[in-house]
């Protein structure tokens, strides 16, 4: 190749390569012209619920648009997920996930493909889990709950927000590494807490943001 066309060939290249990011610029520039839906799978009060509306207050007061937030629950969160799977991908669909969506793509058949068909945008926030013990199990530390439940097995209810949900696994996880025999409970989201409250339940592993909106007794120490 002369280097006159070479030359020639590499404007025009370097051209068509601008392309897709000036429009992309311009495109970004007029987002959003419209509302946006913004989905979470965990009913209206979870937690999840309100982190999805302070963000989406935030983004209106910023972008000057509508962020409508949507409540799907159930399937932890998949039934939510496919949801905006089904939608348009043009941007106007957003969908808050939490550590159950990576759950869900390891234990459940779902109807589409997480990491494939979910595009990331951004991380909202880090929750920690908290072990919540009701008042009428005669413990103060994890150490003394671990020696009630060895001496108890299959007779301390574990809930959950529902089977392979976060709180489930956690408790799980705490089951197989403390050696106990935990009898699980599965409660359709909010519902958990008037069980634990009631004493229904003994045991349940909490988000740390869903502990700040409870009101009610708990035992809790850290585990070390």
């Amino acid at each position: 190749m002369k280097l006159s066309h070479r030359r020639q060939f590499l404007h025009v290249a370097a051209g068509a390569a601008a392309l897709p990011v000036v429009s992309r610029f311009a495109w970004a520039q007029a987002y959003p012209s419209r509302p946006v839906r913004f989905i979470e799978g965990f009913g209206a009060g979870s937690a999840p619920d309100i982190v999805a509306r302070l963000i989406a207050q935030s983004l209106s007061e910023r972008l000057g648009q509508s962020f409508v937030i949507e409540n799907r629950s159930g399937g932890s969160g998949s039934i939510a997920t496919e949801a905006v799977v089904r939608a348009s991908p043009d941007g106007y669909t957003l969908l808050l996930i939490t550590a159950a969506s990576a759950i869900n793509a390891t234990m459940l058949k779902l109807n589409f493909n997480f990491i494939r068909d979910i595009a990331p945008v951004a991380s909202i926030c880090r929750v920690p889990l908290v072990m919540e013990v009701h008042p009428s199990v005669p413990t103060k530390t994890v150490a003394e709950f671990i020696a009630y439940a060895k001496a108890n097995p299959g007779k301390v209810n574990m809930a959950s927000a529902g089977t392979g949900s976060l709180p489930h696994m956690a408790g799980e996880m705490f089951k197989m590494m403390a050696g106990l025999d935990l009898f699980h409970v599965p409660y359709r989201g909010a519902q958990v807490f008037p069980a634990l409250l009631a004493g229904d339940a003994q045991i349940y592993f909490v988000p740390f943001s869903h502990r700040l909106n409870t009101l009610g007794p708990a035992n809790y120490a850290p585990w070390p």
